[in-house]
């Protein structure tokens, strides 16, 4: 565990040496509303580390460091994405295993599956949802997280020796290009819509109208107790108690303190107010109703994929997904600009 800058300073001599880095990450996104990086798990050859993100001294020298070597990652947009909001800024070369696995034609690709067929190892599930913020860290959670990156580089080498066979291992570095590019794009929260959870399809007028403002009051207590939305009230207890609001019906949540049972009835008393006009509007999507003569070439394309699929033992959608198709059928040129020249070429549009 490397928790002083000292530490840290020694381990990045080792790093230098190392052509290849496992790499994997845990945050604490369960356990409260701001997420934080709790967690950097790195394996080299021989050597199994955790860097500590809350101990409070500067990681730049390790996201430098790290930027100057090939990353091992199973999965790359979450870890990519949360170290880039914890400060890194430059990423290599990435080698991620689960999208090696789906171009080599593995359908069980989650990293216990890799682990199982490859290494018959049986990875432990009860650290899945451990709070990771929390110190120390028990020993069963250090042997979780380590198992995250330890067999990585094996794992990353069976699988590049399968693509190389295949001829696929240029189809994986566009992949992984592609996959780390789009880690750059910040998403945006949509606010006027975060309310509309599962289920909320199902509440039409002032119910809707309810709903957002429940869901606005549990959002704005979770922020101010930094705990996670669900710790306040779960989904389907918003839907109902603004259900039951709308009906005239008695709307009880006894676990919630006084000051949050009366500002989530002064929330719900201020939707009931809302003249219709401000209630939310259904949304209605804007898909483009398939001709006859666009049904009969979506299905040309569609045939067109799933023939390569079989042909080399994939996953149809790892090719192109229906949406994929369907704008094809709608704005050919502008999809095939998204596409990959891998997936082109298993179209018939590398020409």
């Amino acid at each position: 565990m490397i928790a002083t800058p000292e530490a840290l300073t020694e381990f990045l001599e080792t790093l230098r040496g190392t052509a290849r880095i496992a790499l994997d990450t845990e945050a604490d996104s369960l356990h409260c509303y701001f997420e934080k990086l709790c967690l950097i798990q790195i394996s080299v050859p021989g050597r199994d580390v955790i860097v500590d993100p809350l101990a409070g001294f500067p990681l730049e020298p390790l996201y430098d460091e790290l930027a100057r070597h090939e990353l091992i990652i199973q999965g790359l947009d979450y870890d990519l994405r949360l170290l880039r909001r914890a400060g890194m800024t430059q990423v290599g070369r990435v080698f991620d295993t689960m999208i090696a696995a789906r171009l080599t034609g593995i359908m069980e690709f989650s990293l216990a599956a890799l682990l199982e067929s490859h290494f018959g190892v049986t990875l432990a599930k009860g650290s899945q949802k451990a709070n990771w913020a929390r110190r120390p860290l028990s020993p069963k959670m250090v042997e979780y997280a380590r198992n995250d990156t330890h067999y990585l580089e094996e794992l990353a080498v069976k699988l590049e020796t399968r693509l190389a066979e295949l001829g696929r291992l240029d189809w994986l570095r566009q992949s992984c290009e592609k996959a780390i590019e789009s880690t750059k794009a910040v998403r945006e929260r949509d606010i006027d819509n975060l309310w509309r959870i599962n289920g909320s399809g199902l509440l039409r007028g002032r119910a809707a109208a309810l709903l957002r403002a429940l869901w606005m009051w549990r959002d704005a207590e979770a922020q101010l107790t930094d705990r996670p939305p669900f710790h306040i009230l779960r989904g389907d207890q918003l839907i109902e108690a603004a259900q039951r609001f709308d009906k005239g019906e008695p709307v009880e949540v006894p676990h919630l303190t006084p000051r949050r049972n009366r500002t989530f009835f002064e929330a719900a008393e201020a939707a009931m107010a809302l003249p219709e006009s401000e209630w939310p509007k259904q949304i209605r999507t804007n898909k483009v109703r398939f001709t006859p003569a666009m049904e009969k070439r979506f299905d040309e394309f569609k045939k067109r994929r799933d023939e390569a699929a079989e042909k080399h033992h994939l996953d149809p959608s790892l090719i192109a997904s229906r949406g994929v198709l369907e704008n094809m059928v709608t704005d050919m040129e502008g999809t095939l600009e998204g596409l990959l020249p891998w997936q082109k070429m298993l179209l018939g549009f590398d020409q």
